[in-house]
């Protein structure tokens, strides 16, 4: 049942992707003019996400421990990985394929495509949600700081404006308040707009996948030995560290589930976002990007069969 459900979940996403492709391919959308729907997905949808997880649940002393726990795994997963995957690339840094790897390795769609994916599979637990976009805002923390430095072999981007002044924490600054005093949003105009703006992360992230796809050639995505081994690392190794590391946890099921989706996700597009931000390794992060996206459709309904080791 869950793997029919993963499957259909996915390839619905993965149609969301059409337009975005036909309009390129059309010309009614310019290759250049790809970065601007890109920002607009990162500083605006995915906050507005953040803010529509948070709403999605009441607070609990139980919920805010279970919480930060939640980020805390994220975020140590998420930096061991990355950490590994620095010691074994970095001696071949003055290619860029092998800094985009790296990170790629370790960010997975949590939000954009966990969140549907989440909401399909345990939706009888909306904390899930929540624990997503906890899962998140560790990526982003990351992200704009260590990931940035290995994208742009520059260490000048581990600061800590950086780690505070970004959209993931202006958004948690924003839902936290809310999340305390137990404060819905939902039911004025305000809140509606930015629970729709929150739902539009996965159209629009698919759409931006699309277009990429109509702006690329084909071949280096389907045929570099080292999109394969990126995509190894990212959607097969991780969910199964994920899961080696819920199965020991004591933590209930559903929370152990919730993870294991999350590293069960394909490689994120903010991957490519920030390799834009940072004019470094535009085209290797658009192939892993691509090829991690579209082939999620079989890796995580196969990777979704070893769920019943959890449960």
């Amino acid at each position: 049942m869950e793997f029919m459900i993963t499957v259909s979940t996915v390839g619905i996403m993965l149609l969301y992707s059409l337009p975005g492709y036909a309009l390129v391919k059309a010309k009614k959308i310019k290759p250049t003019s790809i970065s601007a729907f890109a920002t607009v997905l990162m500083y605006v949808c995915q906050s507005c996400l953040v803010v529509y997880s948070f709403q999605k649940v009441t607070y609990s002393r139980t919920l805010f421990r279970d919480m930060i726990l939640f980020f805390i795994m994220g975020l140590l997963t998420q930096s061991v990985l990355i950490g590994i995957y620095y010691l074994i690339f970095r001696k071949k840094y003055s290619d860029v394929k092998y800094r985009i790897a790296t990170v790629a390795g370790a960010f997975g769609n949590c939000a954009f495509m966990g969140v549907p994916l989440l909401e399909s599979l345990l939706p009888d637990y909306p904390q899930a949600v929540v624990f997503s976009a906890v899962y998140s805002i560790s990526m982003n923390l990351i992200g704009w700081t260590v990931a940035s430095a290995i994208i742009a072999n520059d260490r000048k981007y581990i600061k800590v404006k950086n780690f505070v002044l970004n959209p993931a924490v202006i958004a948690l600054c924003v839902s936290l308040p809310l999340f305390f005093t137990g404060t819905y949003i939902g039911d004025t105009s305000f809140g509606q707009a930015v629970f729709l703006l929150g739902r539009m992360t996965t159209p629009m992230c698919m759409l931006i996948m699309g277009m990429r796809l109509a702006s690329v050639s084909l071949k280096p995505v389907v045929t570099r030995k080292m999109n394969y081994l990126v995509l190894f690392l990212k959607q097969i190794l991780m969910p199964l560290a994920g899961l080696a590391i819920v199965f020991f946890l004591p933590i209930d099921a559903d929370m152990k589930m919730t993870f294991y989706i999350i590293c069960c996700c394909p490689i994120a597009s903010v991957v490519l976002n920030f390799s834009e931000m940072l004019g470094e390794g535009q085209e290797v992060a658009a192939n892993l990007v691509l090829l991690g996206t579209f082939s999620s459709i079989l890796t995580i309904p196969v990777m979704m069969l070893l769920s019943g080791v959890i449960t």
